[in-house]
């Protein structure tokens, strides 16, 4: 939907029934209308009737239909724990909480509330009634029951308060930086004021278990979710950290949240990493995070990028900051302006141009060691910068790391984290015991007490998928997994009309090429010899990425006779490395040409196969297929024509709030087969999860969308379906398929286990039951069988289905859909379609190069102050490459 015009004042601009602003004279006024036409004395005008507006259908998430019953029945354990209420007449009151330092400015400093709540709790016990509260740390309060006034105000004083406040002074340190913080900024006194906002009935639970969810019982679950944390903060967090390199660590505790379940109300409790800075010096930081031996390499450029809005303490005053950007210039250069002091220590007016560098190391008598050629950090405001020498700086601890983890870090933190189901379990179960719910005094006033054992469910055992591959033949599965060992791709391409290009990978390419030839014809896969072998010239291999893929783009057009149907190509490191987006970018958009690319380490038979089953779905072919798809006989889908959507949201990096999200759908090709996708893929506003604009035909069409939250569900079905059916309109009037629509969910927190065993649980477990929707149908299914740590489920959530599926249907459908994904020879976690659209939206992503320009997206690229920067549309597939699985 667009946007409102809006007028110079920025106020939305009035539109008549036309869609067209009205007309206005020279003064501002609308102008008047023209009088209408005499009527001829034979004609007898008709009064115009008013359309009946259409009434507005508002979808609701479809009620469960009955759960599924088909598969092996066996226990199962989750991390789920009972929650028992005793009561539930009563009331939460929430109040507003607002802090003001002594002059009566607003308190913003972060982390600040909670120590002056914790002082007006200590101070004013009488005056609160000896009510306990929960606090959000920010500006909600909650009791069990009311206080005694509906509006409070207290004043605490506090021994020790650091501001994080920015001055905006030329150098934080100096005279006149001083007397400042004495004023209110770093004042120990505050006045707090906390007034009645709301009234929530616990009543609320219990509906919400009946399935009759309001905001009401949204809003009393999100209280005792604070109480939680309040709880666990006063406890005194359970931490773990681990060093995944590049100055980030792993800091392991727990994630814990109420859920309202088919059982009750559980609370969902799971081992829970975040990523933090390495607390100390900015510089050695800086080293950690880039690889470098010293500052004096460190790319000031990406530094700035990494350090935004961190925040430091500065020595000697041990003073908290946020950093806001880098100096233009070194330390020795950089200038600003200095009031000079008379001889009484006060301001005499004069002012002279001094470096930060001499400011420091003559005035306040601070050696610098190695800071003086290097940038200073800046703590001010943009038109009052403050510069800090970077060896005065240090980062505050447990500050969260928001930027995307390298595929080291990723590996490192996978291994240093992971978990086996046994260990998992014992430590969630000390973790109830040392946190001792039942001493909260909050949950014990409204009834709450928490059951210390893992619930069971029910879990069923789907049967596995036949899966067929050449010459008819069957593939043995077991627990999820196969092989293609002395069997052929189902339809296997031809490899013709290639070349390889090597960007100064060592390598033995002859090796290399002789190897896939004969893996390729083991598997069905004719690899004819490349054209040639195209090597980087060695003036190239220090240039820029992008001069880089140019220049082996004008060697290959020189010397091929025409364009090649395929390019293999071999990058220096792994995939990731910067030659990656725009080599993919110049092949699929500008030349329209499908490419592999590889980084070849260790290459054998199970390389070349799993490398083998990415180029033959790149070229048209397909390594196995569902039994059921030829001859078609998949319930509901091969009776009737059925077009599956995958959708997927793909967003810049975390802490970046100013990149364009990457929007990808991929749809099936050539019913009755669900094993081929073609893709579109776009951009759009920054953090937007909702798709915008989307616009022989299907008579059923099963959309699976991932990336969206509970809250959305209601979006998802009112305005992204609406827009799918538009599209349908616009294409043919008269084309009204049946949709179904599915939400897939990684992102939670619910574990399963089996009882008395170390082993995750079987591939195809799913649960429909107990720890599911109160009335919503929703189910769990642990498609895939989990190697490394312990298996993550995927949480289904079935919104629609006008096409009428039993649930053992679907169920399987989405089990089936698991085992068509043409890159792996494993059951994936989530369905194919969307793992498709993942692909899709994270290739096309790195095609762009958003982080140089979003420095000054904001102040250069909007329509004026705060307006949010314009998308860039996203490049074009060529047309050669559009229906092919590019993205595999």
């Amino acid at each position: 939907m667009d946007p409102p015009e809006h007028n110079g004042n920025g106020a939305p601009l009035e539109h008549d029934g036309n869609g067209a602003p009205p007309e206005h004279g020279g003064n501002g006024a609308p102008e008047a209308l023209p009088a209408p036409p005499p009527v001829p004395p034979n004609v007898t005008p008709l009064k115009v009737q008013p359309e009946p507006e259409s009434k507005k259908v508002v979808r609701v998430p479809m009620a469960r239909r009955g759960p599924g019953t088909r598969g092996n029945r066996v226990p199962i354990l989750t991390n789920h724990f009972k929650v028992n209420v005793a009561s539930v007449d009563g009331h939460f009151f929430h109040y507003s909480v607002a802090l003001f330092y002594e002059d009566g400015r607003p308190v913003d400093g972060k982390g600040v509330g909670r120590k002056v709540l914790d002082r007006v709790r200590a101070t004013y016990e009488t005056e609160l009634a000896g009510k306990e509260f929960a606090y959000d740390g920010e500006k909600s309060l909650f009791t069990v029951g009311s206080l005694p006034r509906n509006k409070l105000e207290f004043t605490v004083v506090l021994e020790d308060v650091t501001s994080s406040r920015n001055n905006g002074n030329s150098s934080p340190g100096n005279e006149s930086d001083r007397k400042r913080l004495r004023r209110p900024y770093q004042s120990k006194t505050f006045k707090v004021e906390i007034s009645f906002a709301a009234k929530i009935p616990m009543q609320a639970i219990a509906n919400a278990l009946r399935g009759q969810e309001s905001e009401n019982s949204q809003e009393a679950l999100r209280v005792l979710d604070i109480i939680l944390r309040q709880h666990a903060a006063r406890q005194g967090c359970l931490l773990n950290f681990t060093d995944v390199g590049g100055g980030i660590l792993g800091c392991r505790g727990f994630h814990s949240s109420f859920r309202t379940t088919q059982s009750g109300l559980s609370l969902n409790i799971d081992v829970s990493t975040t990523m933090i800075i390495q607390p100390g010096g900015v510089a050695d930081f800086l080293c950690a995070n880039q690889n470098v031996r010293d500052p004096f390499s460190v790319d000031w450029a990406k530094a700035k990028r990494t350090l935004k809005n961190l925040r430091i303490t500065t020595s000697p005053t041990n003073q908290e900051y946020k950093i806001t950007g880098l100096s233009e210039m070194p330390c020795r250069e950089q200038r600003f302006t200095l009031k000079q002091k008379n001889n009484d220590g006060g301001c005499d007016g004069q002012e002279k141009e001094v470096t930060v560098y001499d400011y420091f190391v003559n005035h306040r008598k601070i050696d610098l060691r190695y800071s003086a050629d290097l940038p200073c950090i800046n703590v001010g405001k943009p038109k009052r910068p403050t510069y800090v020498p970077i060896e005065l700086c240090s980062l505050v601890s447990l500050q969260r790391y928001t930027k995307a983890l390298s595929t080291f870090q990723r590996s490192s933190l996978v291994e240093k984290s992971r978990q086996k189901p046994q260990e998992r379990m014992l430590v969630l179960s000390n973790a109830l015991k040392i946190n001792n719910y039942g001493a909260e005094p909050m949950l014990r006033a409204c009834g709450v007490s928490i059951n210390n054992s893992f619930t069971q469910v029910e879990g069923r055992v789907l049967p596995t998928p036949k899966l067929k591959v050449g010459n008819g033949e069957d593939l043995f599965v077991r627990n999820g997994r196969w092989n293609f060992n002395n069997k052929k791709f189902a339809n296997p391409c031809k490899i013709d009309r290639w070349a390889v290009v090597n960007f100064s990978a060592r390598c033995d390419i002859r090796g290399l090429l002789r190897d896939l030839k004969k893996v390729g014809e083991a598997k069905g896969v004719a690899v004819d010899e490349p054209f040639d072998v195209f090597e980087e010239n060695q003036q190239y291999r220090r240039a820029p990425p992008l001069i880089r893929v140019e220049k082996m783009f004008e060697e290959v057009q020189s010397k091929l006779p025409g364009p090649p149907r395929f390019l293999l190509c071999l990058l220096p490191e792994r995939k990731n490395c910067d030659i990656y987006g725009p080599w993919k970018r110049k092949n699929l958009s500008d030349f329209g040409v499908v490419t592999q690319c590889l980084a070849p380490t260790r290459v054998n038979d199970q390389y070349l196969t799993n490398l083998l089953l990415k180029i033959n779905a790149k070229l048209g072919g397909v390594s196995s297929m569902l039994a059921g798809e030829l001859p078609a006989t998949i319930p509901v889908v091969s009776k009737v024509p059925t077009l599956i959507l995958g959708m997927d949201v793909s967003h810049g990096s975390p802490g970046q709030s100013d990149i364009p999200s990457i929007a990808a759908v991929v749809s099936s090709r050539q019913w009755p087969s669900i094993c081929r996708y073609r893709a579109a893929v776009r951009t759009q506003s920054p953090k937007l999860e909702m798709m915008d604009s989307l616009y022989k035909r299907p008579d059923q069409i099963i959309i699976f969308r991932d990336g969206v939250s509970e809250s959305q569900f209601n979006q998802v079905l009112n305005i992204e379906l609406n827009q799918i059916i538009e599209a349908c309109k616009f294409l043919d009037p008269n084309w009204s398929p049946k949709f179904v629509v599915i939400i897939a969910q990684k992102n939670h927190h619910t574990k399963f286990f089996q009882p008395n065993s170390p082993e995750n649980v079987q591939a195809g477990t799913i649960i429909d039951n107990k720890v599911c929707h109160p009335k919503n149908n929703d189910f769990y299914l642990c498609a895939h069988a989990g190697m490394i740590g312990t298996t993550r489920p995927t949480h289904y959530h079935v919104l629609l289905d006008e096409v009428g599926f039993s649930p053992d249907e679907l169920q399987e459908l989405v089990h089936s859909l698991s085992y068509v994904y043409q890159r792996s020879t494993t059951a994936i976690s989530v369905v194919a379609p969307i793992c498709y659209a993942h692909l899709a939206a994270t290739q096309l992503g790195q095609w762009m190069k958003f982080e140089d320009a979003s420095e000054t997206s904001s102040s250069h690229n909007g329509s004026g102050p705060g307006a949010a920067p314009p998308v860039p549309p996203m490049p074009k597939l060529n047309e050669s490459v559009r229906n092919s699985m590019f993205f595999c």
